[in-house]
């Protein structure tokens, strides 16, 4: 039976009120993130501005396996024997070794703030000075032969006296994420040839980790170790356009992250049961919530999606928000460290915020910290510029 074509038009135009009402509260509260973070997005791209490249080339550790242009760092949580000072390290899990290599990750940190900073100064502006100093680091990472980077991590997270390297590494990269993005929003201002060198670098990475023995193992991590490579693979792919990473990414979420992963309560038990159990619950989630950001489309909305039990990513922010907004409710041992230092302006409270239009989410992430300044906490906080990822 047909309808009136009056009825249709009067049950459309109802229907896209109905939408329009819905998203209300999203579009506020994505505006609400823009006035918050405006004037520190200024402020801290202003301080980009003033800064010069620094790669793996500008430093080198002497127990580096790699040559000048391969990024290395040590295992955090290794530390010499006791017993035997000269011989292989041992492990004190969630104990960070101050003495260990990490001048490679605090330059690709300072990187990725420098390109976050500048990227979201030019979505505030268009203003043209952020996209070019932006492109002077870019090309000393990526394109220019003497500074770049070779893409690849073989010598991350490497042991004294047991690896060279272990697939483990891969993670220290995520300090890459919004590198990529920041790519992605000022590639209207940045040359067709620096955007295609770019590109490939990544592209080439893209290869190595998905086909290397350490990416391969990283991928079947079985805690946030899988999710991030995960969050890794999606945002390069994103960026190189690489359709097929982008589905396999996709399908992982739902058939293995979420699975395997989240309790039916929305908790994390293989994060819960470290030595870090808060700091490291409040990671994964970061990152399940950055997979369902860059991955969701209208035909396949990670945001919404459940498995057949209920789990999702929306279950995940409800468990833990009750221990954000009052951290003494953690029904979980005390992090053996930086227990004091968390949590920060965590993104899965404002990207869930505005998402699922919740203000009490937004008021909570609003007077948490932006600016935090303690290593650990930056080292896994790899999306501190929100507005690059709020369209």
């Amino acid at each position: 039976m047909s309808m009136n074509p009056k009825v249709v038009f009067l049950l459309l135009l109802l229907l896209g009120c109905f939408v329009a009402r819905a998203d209300r509260p999203s579009r506020k509260l994505q505006k609400q993130a823009v006035a918050v973070l405006r004037a520190q997005v200024l402020a801290e791209a202003a301080w980009a501005l003033q800064q010069e490249p620094e790669t793996v080339t500008s430093t080198r550790s002497p127990r580096s396996a790699g040559g000048p242009h391969d990024f290395y760092s040590e295992g955090d949580y290794w530390w010499p024997d006791p017993a035997n000072p000269a011989g292989p390290y041992v492990q004190r899990d969630g104990q960070t070794n101050p003495d260990n290599f990490v001048a490679h990750r605090l330059a690709m940190i300072r990187f990725s703030r420098i390109i976050g900073a500048l990227a979201s100064a030019y979505q505030l502006t268009h203003d043209a000075q952020y996209a070019r100093h932006a492109l002077v680091h870019l090309r000393a990472w990526f394109i220019d032969p003497a500074t770049l980077m070779n893409p690849s991590l073989l010598y991350a997270q490497a042991i004294s006296g047991r690896f060279t390297g272990r697939g483990i590494g891969i993670i220290d990269t995520i300090q890459l994420l919004e590198v990529a993005q920041g790519v992605l929003v000022l590639e209207p201002a940045l040359g067709v040839n620096d955007v295609a060198g770019i590109k490939s670098w990544f592209a080439q990475y893209l290869t190595w980790l998905t086909t290397h023995p350490y990416g391969q193992d990283e991928m079947r991590a079985a805690n946030n170790h899988g999710t991030c490579w995960v969050m890794q693979v999606a945002a390069f792919a994103r960026l190189t356009g690489n359709q097929e990473l982008l589905t396999f990414c996709r399908e992982r979420y739902k058939t293995v992250l979420l699975p395997s992963q989240m309790a039916a309560d929305g908790s994390f038990p293989l994060e819960t049961k470290r030595t870090k159990p808060y700091g490291y619950s409040l990671f994964n989630l970061d990152a399940m919530t950055m997979i369902c950001q860059m991955l969701s489309t209208p035909q396949d909305n990670l945001w919404t999606y459940q498995t057949a039990d209920g789990r999702g990513i929306r279950r995940g922010i409800e468990y833990l928000y009750p221990y954000v907004r009052d951290k003494t409710a953690w029904p979980f041992l005390q992090d053996v460290m930086y227990w004091e230092n968390w949590p920060v302006a965590q993104p899965f409270l404002v990207l869930g915020a505005v998402q699922f239009g919740n203000p009490e989410w937004f008021a909570t992430w609003q007077r948490l910290d932006h600016q935090p300044a303690v290593p650990e906490v930056v080292r896994n906080l790899p999306v501190r510029h929100p507005l690059l990822w709020l369209p």
